[in-house]
């Protein structure tokens, strides 16, 4: 037996999992471990559990640093709903055997900092926190469906497979009632600058306590569906800076009251909050500038309490209905090539309204390159016109006045039929008045016959000369109509120049 531990001080329920140690044989001290479903077995409850089931954390270390070996045999910590006393202190230590402790109720907690493990499993465990910063595990790390109610502290570790904490619940529920500064200096679950082999799964967290991924390497993807992430009001609930995954993080469903904060991620794939509910009343509840991501998806997601910022961040698809988008947006620099679902501007354009910056013409810009990229001309010259209407309440008075005119004639050239709109009924009302009321010829002699429509024509269009115009003078207030027609033919002549050529240069 190890030099640790006197053997004749252990207990019947250790010498059990003394003996199974070198035999890799598991020990479930469970009252019923068929069904699973007996209260006793609870490890909330573990604190109760009498000497037949109670295990000292002195004996566990002494077996998994030197405990006892059979030729032939792989020896394998496997215990199951067993209460640990003490402390478990691995720290800087080297295991070389497997360590599951399931449904075990730990009086301290864990400490694992700059240990070297094979695999760790923990799952259904009730626990008051771990400390496993700059842990090595060769396999996996399992922590699903625990029950923590102090930090886990995993930051800068390696470990080469998976990290499991589905189901799990970490902090204590009344965290988030707590004031501001209280609950969130502490994260819940703390992976800063680790470097996870294949993917980290948290389907169905509940963390009443920030959620830190700061700089972490993933090399699969993160999951988060289901998830029930809180922190008390203004604070930051997912805090996931410069984090880079592999292919996706997901998080369907997911439930943040708090600020989500992926500022400088790289997401090659999707990042995936379809069905979400994003609230964080009065700041930012989505934080996500100078990101690179795939796709970003909202589908489905109900309205977003607070603020959305993508600044400078570059996506390839943006699926995010516009009744999701809150009040106030941050997105200037946001540059995306295909919007999701495909609908008509009138309805992506009030979004552009509510950027914080004020008129910003870049995010015109952009969304009309993403109409012109769906191949919707109309839908892109929609939006322009919509950013020159938005530009034209900066101008000054005189500004606006003509810039008004320009949008009344043609649409700033966006709209070009509606010049030919107003030529037609010009020329009409022109052609009618003076058909009932000729003008008398200048010189009779020389005169050529009148039309009423071409002399319409010669006083509307400054640039055709039919001689009509120059061949009669109309009197009283005809003439007052036929400096209007001229009038007008010049403006419209001008505003329609000016239309055509900036429309020419947008293409």
């Amino acid at each position: 037996m190890s030099a640790f531990i006197d053997p004749a001080g252990l207990t019947p329920a250790e010498r059990r999992v003394w003996e199974a140690f070198p035999l890799g044989e598991g020990v479930d001290f469970r009252e019923e471990p068929a069904s699973g479903g007996n209260p006793a077995d609870d490890p909330a409850g573990g604190a109760s559990w009498g000497p037949e089931r109670t295990v000292r954390a002195e004996v566990l270390r002494a077996l998994l640093i030197d405990g006892p070996a059979h030729d032939g045999e792989i020896a394998g910590l496997k215990l199951t709903g067993a209460r640990i006393t003490g402390q478990l202190d691995l720290v800087y230590g080297t295991v070389e055997q497997a360590v599951q402790l399931r449904f075990c109720h730990f009086e301290r907690p864990l400490k694992l900092y700059g240990a070297q493990l094979r695999a760790l499993v923990l799952s259904d465990s009730v626990l008051p926190g771990l400390r496993a910063g700059n842990l090595r595990v060769d396999g996996m790390l399992r922590l699903s469906c625990c029950r923590v109610t102090g930090p886990v502290r995993l930051q800068g570790a390696k470990i080469s497979g998976a990290v499991f904490v589905n189901g799990a619940r970490l902090g204590s529920p009344a965290a988030p009632d707590a004031a501001a500064g209280d609950a969130a200096a502490e994260p819940v679950l703390q992976l800063n600058h680790a470097a996870i082999g294949t993917d980290v799964w948290a389907v169905g967290l509940v963390a009443h306590g920030q959620v830190r991924l700061n700089g972490a390497t993933v090399g699969g993807q993160v999951n988060l569906d289901d998830a029930d992430l809180r922190v008390p009001p203004g604070e930051t609930a997912l805090h996931a800076e410069t984090l880079s995954v592999g292919t996706d993080l997901r998080a369907t469903r997911l439930r943040a009251r708090g600020r989500v904060n992926l500022s400088g991620a790289r997401i090659p794939h999707q990042l995936n909050l379809s069905y979400a509910r994003l609230s964080n009343p009065g700041g930012p509840a989505l934080r996500a500038s100078s990101c690179v991501i795939g796709e970003l998806w909202l589908r489905e997601a109900a309205p977003i309490v607070g603020i959305v910022n993508l600044r400078r961040s570059q996506l390839d698809l943006l699926h995010i209905p516009p009744h999701v988008w809150p009040d106030r947006v941050r997105i200037d620099g946001l540059s995306y090539r295909t919007l999701a679902p495909h609908l008509p501007a009138e309805q992506r354009l009030p979004l552009l309204e509510r950027e914080e910056g004020g008129y910003l013409p870049y995010v015109y810009e952009q969304l009309a390159a993403a109409y012109r990229t769906a191949g919707d001309d109309a839908a892109a010259r929609t939006v322009q016109l919509a950013k020159l209407r938005r530009h034209r309440r900066a101008l000054p008075r005189y500004a606006r006045f003509w810039g008004r005119l320009q949008d009344v004639a043609v649409g700033y050239g966006y709209r070009p039929m509606r010049a030919a709109g107003w030529l037609l009924l010009l020329l009409c009302t022109g052609a009618t008045a003076f058909a009932l009321h000729r003008p008398p010829a200048l010189k009779p002699a020389e005169a050529p016959g009148f039309n009423p429509v071409f002399y319409a024509l010669d006083l509307l269009l400054p640039l055709v000369d039919f001689g009509q115009e120059t061949a009669f003078a109309p009197r009283g207030w005809y003439q007052w109509l036929s400096y209007l027609l001229i009038a007008t033919g010049w403006i419209l002549a001008t505003t329609i120049a000016a239309g055509v050529t900036r429309s020419l240069n947008r293409q």
